[in-house]
């Protein structure tokens, strides 16, 4: 079994550049998920796609860095959205559904903007009316931003409280002080407001991030986050964390396998020789699925309680940097993330892609 902080990964090798291939480690396994064997392309020609979202009429909602929303259907219609400011990782990020949608139409977006008098991320509610963005609504502002560590992950939990993850926005220490935003994980209610259960009574759920930028819960409840490490000379060390409110877990103090007492290690990190770049999270069938950048690959985390038993990865360089990742009804869909300028794009790059979970493990 996998304990916490255990390296996967023992294999020494050049530190690359972003758009040079790593050699992947030979202890990560070919897995154990079934697959079909023609995985199917739906869309075509994306715009840097960040998030995905499954609309109740079998529509696909995409955001996509430079500023707009694409909703998919029989075509594609894209959706301006006013005061995206499109810089380095920073642009139109998070995107997640109201648990009533089906009923109050109601979505909320994270964007990285400059209004404000300087670069910062917010949170904001609309209302989609058809291909109409209506009832403009500032829910979170002044999350510290920059071109680079935007966190940028909403999702609503089983608590119908919303998460957001939040960067750095290269400020290290922001990260170790509880009353910034940057660095975080925060959890507020669907207006904006703060829970009364929250562990600092702000918006803090945990705190001691570098760069998260996944989000999701498993069978039991419980929340996993996927985290960017370091990147540069010291790249590698990107983690799989278990979130508890009120949780600190450690960056800048602390990272890796590195263990410090007050602080939680990750349940899985890859070591300092191989760089995931972790975009994402989804859980399916007791693991957890997320898309590696520059690892170029879906990984599945196969857990086993509260701890991790196996890392497995698919599609190897077949589709390049893979970003988001998300599980529907017996469905596992993926978004590619080659023209973002850290990538090497295909022509009709970048896609929306789709695979069948065949059978259960």
């Amino acid at each position: 079994m996998v304990g916490a902080g255990l390296v996967l990964f023992g294999r020494s090798f050049v530190t690359q550049l972003f758009f040079v291939e790593q050699t992947i480690p030979e202890n990560i396994s070919e897995g154990n998920l079934v697959l079909d064997a023609n995985p199917t392309v739906l869309a075509e020609d994306l715009h840097i796609p960040w998030a995905l979202a499954h609309l109740p009429d079998g529509q696909f909602l995409i955001s996509e860095r430079p500023g707009t929303l694409l909703l998919l259907g029989a075509g594609g219609t894209r959706i301006p959205v006013e005061g995206v400011y499109h810089r380095g990782e920073g642009g139109l990020l998070g995107l997640a559904l109201h648990p009533d949608f089906p009923t109050n139409n109601l979505l909320y977006l994270y964007f990285t903007t400059d209004i404000e008098g300087g670069t910062t991320n917010r949170v904001e509610r609309y209302t989609l009316e058809g291909s109409t963005l209506l009832d403009r609504t500032t829910i979170l502002s002044n999350i510290p931003g920059a071109s680079y560590h935007d966190g940028g992950r909403l999702a609503f939990g089983p608590d119908r409280r919303l998460y957001i993850t939040t960067g750095d926005a290269g400020v290290e220490d922001s990260a170790q002080d509880i009353s910034s935003l940057a660095g975080k994980i925060l959890r507020i209610n669907d207006d904006g407001t703060v829970p009364e259960d929250n562990p600092f009574g702000n918006e803090v759920y945990s705190y001691g991030h570098r760069n998260p930028q996944g989000l999701a819960w498993d069978a039991a409840g419980r929340l996993w986050s996927s985290e960017h490490g370091p990147s540069g000379a010291s790249s590698g060390e990107d983690e799989l964390n278990l979130i508890e409110p009120g949780g600190n877990y450690g960056w800048p103090i602390i990272r890796g396998a590195e263990i410090k007492e007050g602080m939680i290690p990750p349940k899985l990190q890859s070591g300092k020789d191989f760089t995931w770049a972790p975009a994402s999270l989804a859980y399916h069938d007791g693991s957890l699925y997320f898309g590696g950048l520059r690892g170029v690959a879906l990984f599945e985390a196969r857990l086993e309680g509260e701890e991790v038993t196996q890392l497995s990865s698919y599609f190897r360089g077949e589709y390049g940097r893979i970003r988001d990742v998300s599980a529907v009804d017996g469905m596992l869909y993926f978004t590619t993330s080659n023209t973002d300028g850290r990538g090497n794009p295909k022509e009709e790059d970048d896609k929306l892609i789709s695979i069948t979970f065949l059978s259960l493990k």
